[in-house]
């Protein structure tokens, strides 16, 4: 394969006239990029042309001369053997070396971030921006009763098995290999770190991943996250309703209505399987994609004897074991509210005379 293509390479510089020393030897072996310290990346569309190569290559900022780009790519008959995908380019890549890359298919994975407490939409829109498919494509994964079947969940929870991390895939990968990928991974995690501990609580894996979606929205502080789900099994251990705000918060978007970040009384009325005020239980699924610490704290909550948490003002919660202490709680945070927001409004003086 190799020798083919130096005799390919050495029958350009021919054409080119003056051989290696000459000038054509410039042009097949020097440097072809504008300067720029880490690679670049370029996306190469389905069509393969070498047109669609060189405005690609030259719309990010890579080919210093599209001319001569295309005057080997002729000479060599490499611009028919382009292949779609995503490519990085060194700075001081040779023509040669940017066209064999690109005839080769040598393609560079795109690096692509799940975060955690991500809903479906969000995740899909994430998989959109980074790789070929759009967002509509990982929506109608997501959706796939036999994809979701097969992965041994329902499609209305199969995004929540999203395990967030950092992961690898060539460009073009079809959504639903994405998502058999990290699901996947989900499952090695849950297996070698959960599994054992879920069955020694009674927990399947649907009700570890949709509790640990509600810590995971309840609790910023990963230190309390197995506290709060000691609260929502202490609940669902007594029969309580679980009473959980994001779940109302998860059923208004649901429904079409707008987000809200502050739950009100008159939203605990939503008519919803979401809704854990009016609910027995957890919720049918997931509400959003929940970290590796909020799955922990699900499969191991903390046993204690609190019942409710509420804000304390920096980030965490004031745990109770009577309703008594929580409604003091509740006070002396909406106290510490009202604090805030006339040192806000109280306009700053400067001293002096």
């Amino acid at each position: 394969m190799r020798s083919s293509r130096l005799l390919g390479l050495m029958a350009v510089l021919l054409f080119l006239g003056g051989g290696i020393v000459g000038g054509g030897g410039a042009l097949v072996l020097g440097p072809n990029t504008m300067a720029y310290d880490a690679p670049r990346s370029v996306y190469l569309p389905q069509d393969g042309s070498l047109d669609t190569a060189i405005d690609s290559l030259d719309r990010a900022g890579i080919l210093a001369s599209p001319r001569t780009f295309r005057l080997v790519a002729e000479a060599a008959g490499w611009g028919a053997q382009i292949k779609s995908g995503h490519y990085r380019i060194a700075s001081h890549s040779s023509n040669y070396e940017m066209l064999d890359k690109l005839r080769r298919g040598l393609q560079d994975p795109v690096r692509v971030r799940f975060l955690p407490g991500r809903r479906a939409d969000a995740l899909a829109e994430t998989m959109g921006q980074a790789l070929e498919r759009d967002a509509d494509a990982f929506r109608t994964a997501f959706r796939d009763t036999s994809l979701a079947r097969d992965l041994g969940t329902t499609p209305d929870r199969l995004f929540g098995y999203m395990l967030p991390n950092t992961y690898e895939f060539y460009w073009q990968t079809p959504a639903e290999t994405v998502v058999r990928r990290v699901k996947r991974a989900f499952d090695r995690f849950y297996e070698r770190e959960l599994a054992a501990s879920a069955d020694s609580a009674g927990l399947t894996k649907r009700e570890v991943v949709t509790l640990a979606s509600i810590v995971e929205k309840e609790a910023l502080v990963d230190a309390e996250k197995p506290t709060v789900a000691g609260v929502y099994t202490n609940r669902l251990d007594r029969g309580w309703p679980l009473q959980a705000d994001p779940t109302v918060q998860y059923a208004l978007v649901d429904t079409g209505e707008d987000r809200v970040t502050r739950v009100l009384h008159e939203h605990l009325e939503i008519d919803h399987p979401y809704n854990t005020y009016q609910i027995q239980g957890l919720p049918p699924g997931p509400i959003a994609t929940p970290s590796r610490s909020s799955l922990r704290a699900a499969a191991r909550p903390e046993r204690h004897e609190y019942f409710y948490f509420a804000a304390d003002g920096t980030g965490g919660h004031t745990f109770s074991r009577t309703l008594q202490e929580h409604n003091r709680a509740v006070q002396k945070y909406h106290r510490l509210l009202d604090e805030r927001e006339e040192a806000e409004s109280t306009p700053e003086t400067m001293g002096g005379t």
